[in-house]
């Protein structure tokens, strides 16, 4: 039974004595709302609509209306609100883009306040901009070159940008009777590692646990990942968690501000005085999770604080596991990981202590070259005391993004089918016989190779639904040439972006697109914990010839493929299609029963691998034994002018920059986090010009002194993306993004190299 909070006040967990926090840095949410209200003043009834009836197209806690499964009282966040304008804006005049030269100059922040998308629109080659076409002759274009083409010359990317589960199940189910499985979607670039690590430790591949587990479990520890910032709701769990007395422990290389105070909007307790939530922070190396982690279990075997009844009886691997990390020294774990092993002591015995524990991880353990491991030495870590299939315990891949756990899940991937499933002849036939035509049985590009097909001229058609491969991926100089080497681009979405923009080799079109609120029949979405939840569509004004992709995709298969195979292409409304979801997708079964706002369901219940029941091929979890990663480059320590640098978020949605100063933190787009050590060493002080370089590009910004792990540094993305290495992925093909770079001062000018 997890301990409940503490219904009276507990000066002891406040931020500051200092009323509403009077001269701290943090979010203005009450700005927020009066923001939002302001810019929406237009539409006010459909904007209160949408916040009331909608399901929340910002990150993945699938708040319903302004409720949600884990704590009563009213959830509205300043990330749905920045989101909030997208969904009520009026179209842009289509004549805007007659000639886009000066639109190439504009930021995709301006872009995207210019308004909707109204109508389909055609670009070719040598022409100035862009003309209306009716829908017939847009997806006749598109066909037409499809069928002129190869499948293995196709692709097709999905954003998690509010996209939902039926979109993404029919387009899968179209590209693929169009014969191919290059589609793929934003959950490549983010959590397909963790897929993959709890698929092979654990036999599942999403969250094992839910939000009520973090209050009043023992130990809730945060590891690369800052919800404060990309899931605020999730404050208000923290805020309650630590009332209840459990203790949140952070492992990052940056002490995040929002992660160590907050003041939560709608708890009056905490809007005075806000909440302390990490009470320890354990800072490390970019890339040095496995080192301290396997520091950390060194130090749990050495003291006797593993289950070893659970080990033995529920798991495999760990001697393997036990005799690996018997061969790392406590000099090579404290350098890698930059940690010390007295620090590593201290998290151990929290870790030993526990009788419950929820370990919550996010995009600074997944996105690096081997954030398949990182996973899995938190796996291992958990597995050490059987922290997982009970209450109050578990492991969660925190999801940012509304639609991105149910993309994979639906099958819009290149490299599994629906429900998960591998690209397999049998599986293949399996699909085959239930659509009625052919499953291509091969494996298709993931998001990262189809820029390399297109680079090399191996793509004729790109169709991408929402994203910006511009602003996501490495080296954006490389993409652009790759874009612009496709002789049909096709990009659907509700608002312009600079992709868009890209001059085409021949042809660009453009189609207009409905928001998940516009979909007749309502849609469903997966949240991180595995609820799928219905959002209905609410009444409103609409915009052009917008339609929902689901239905366009459907259309432009039948366009495509032989008469005999139309039939099994077609949905009459979204209710049909869940009714085919629950069939093909076990786990599902349930959707075709979920009609109206507030249904939802969530599959294998509140915990997966409940009573330790592992749907592993032995029934175990499994142990990996891991050896620690070395830095990004080399074993030689780095020189004087040369840093270990990561990416980070600020005020932004995804690649969306919504402000250029993060409210959080108070650092500006310029802002490269420094150490105060690292700067006093180099001469430095804040504010002061620097370039960061590599190999690949340079990036210019200014000294802002941060609680930062000493030896590293931090910048936004995505403008630090010039900085990164397009080859440099993990095995699931996620960018690393991350890298090492040489700090200059001014024009000064180092004799050596760091790469």
């Amino acid at each position: 039974m997890l301990r409940k909070p503490k219904k009276r006040w507990t000066p002891s967990n406040w931020a500051s004595w200092k009323p509403f926090g009077i001269g701290e840095q943090y979010p203005n949410n009450y700005w927020e709302v009066f923001r939002a209200i302001w810019l929406s003043r237009d539409r006010l009834p459909y904007a209160w609509n949408i916040l009331n009836q909608g399901v929340c197209d910002g990150c993945a806690l699938g708040t319903t209306g302004m409720q949600d499964w884990t704590l009563d009282g009213i959830h509205l966040c300043n990330v749905r609100l920045r989101l909030l304008r997208m969904n009520t804006m009026p179209a842009f005049d289509p004549n805007l883009l007659a000639d886009v030269g000066q639109l190439q100059m504009h930021k995709s922040s301006e872009l995207r306040e210019l308004g909707r998308l109204p109508y389909p629109m055609i670009r070719r080659c040598g022409e100035k901009g862009f003309r209306r076409v009716s829908w017939d002759e847009a997806l006749d274009v598109i066909a037409t070159r499809i069928r002129a083409t190869t499948p293995d010359r196709l692709s097709f990317y999905i954003t998690s940008r509010g996209t939902v589960n039926e979109t993404y199940y029919a387009t899968q189910k179209a590209v693929r009777a169009m014969g191919t499985n290059n589609i793929d979607n934003a959950a490549r670039i983010c959590h397909s590692p963790s897929t993959a690590g709890l698929k092979a430790a654990l036999g599942v591949g999403a969250t094992t646990c839910s939000y009520k587990d973090w209050v009043g479990t023992d130990l809730l520890v945060f590891i690369g990942s800052n919800v404060a910032n990309n899931q605020p709701v999730t404050v208000k769990y923290l805020h309650y968690a630590k009332k209840a007395g459990t203790k949140i422990v952070v492992i990052n290389t940056y002490r995040e501000p929002g992660m160590e105070r907050y003041w939560v909007p709608s708890i009056p307790e905490s809007a005075l005085f806000g909440t302390k939530f990490a009470e320890d922070f354990f800072l490390v190396n970019m890339g040095g999770d496995i080192a301290f982690l396997n520091g950390v279990i060194k130090h749990m075997i050495a003291n006797g604080w593993v289950d070893e009844s659970f080990i033995n009886r529920y798991t495999t691997g760990f001697a393997e596991l036990k005799a690996t990390i018997a061969n790392q020294s406590w000099e090579e774990l404290e350098k890698l990981s930059g940690s010390t092993r007295e620090q590593m002591y201290a998290f151990a015995k929290m870790v030993g202590e526990a009788q419950k524990a929820v370990f919550v991880w996010s995009m600074g353990i997944t996105q690096h070259e081997c954030g398949e491991d990182n996973v899995r030495a938190i796996i291992n870590l958990a597995l050490t005391k059987g922290f997982v299939g009970r209450e109050g315990c578990g492991l969660m891949p925190i999801r940012g993004h509304s639609g991105v756990q149910g993309g994979a899940e639906m099958g819009c991937y290149a490299t599994v089918f629906p429900g998960g499933k591998p690209i397999s002849p049998e599986n293949a036939a399996q699909l085959s016989q239930l659509w009625g035509f052919a499953v291509p049985t091969s494996k298709g590009l993931i998001a990262p190779e189809m820029i390399d097909a297109a680079y090399n001229s191996q793509l004729d058609v790109l169709f991408s639904v929402g994203g910006n491969f511009l602003e996501v991926l490495p080296e954006p100089d490389y993409v652009e040439d790759a874009l612009q080497r496709v002789p049909l681009r096709v990009h659907m979405d509700i608002v312009l972006s600079s992709q868009m923009l890209v001059e085409p080799s021949d042809t660009v079109v453009l189609l207009p697109a409905t928001t998940r609120y516009e979909i007749p029949g309502g849609v469903t979405q997966t949240s991180t914990e595995r609820r799928v939840i219905f959002s209905p569509e609410i009444p409103g004004p609409r915009i052009g010839e917008a339609r929902p992709e689901w239905e366009v995709f459907m259309e432009l298969a039948r366009r495509v493929v032989e008469t005999r195979h139309v039939a099994s292409l077609h949905f009459e409304n979204t209710a049909a299609m869940r009714q085919e979801i629950a069939q093909v997708i076990p786990q599902y079964a349930g959707i075709q029963h979920l009609q109206q706002a507030g249904d939802q369901f969530q599959y294998g219940g509140s915990h997966l691998c409940f009573g330790w029941n592992f749907p592993t091929v032995d029934g175990k979890a499994h142990f990996a034994p891991l050896s620690p990663t070395v830095g990004v480059h080399s074993n030689d320590p780095l020189p004087a002018d040369c840093f270990l640098v990561a990416t980070r978020r600020g005020k932004q949605f995804n690649s969306m920059v919504q402000e250029p100063k993060d409210a959080i933190t108070g650092a500006f787009r310029e802002a490269v986090l420094m150490n105060a050590t690292d700067a006093n060493r180099l001469g430095l002080k804040a504010g002061d010009a620097v370039i960061l370089k590599n190999e690949l590009g340079e990036f210019q910004g200014r000294v802002y002194i941060a609680p930062i792990q000493p030896g590293n540094l931090q910048i936004h993305w995505p403008e630090g993306n010039v900085l990164l290495d397009k080859g440099k992925r993990s095995r699931e093909g996620v960018p690393d993004y991350n890298a090492v770079v040489r700090l200059e001062i001014r024009d000064q000018s180092s004799l050596h190299e760091c790469y």
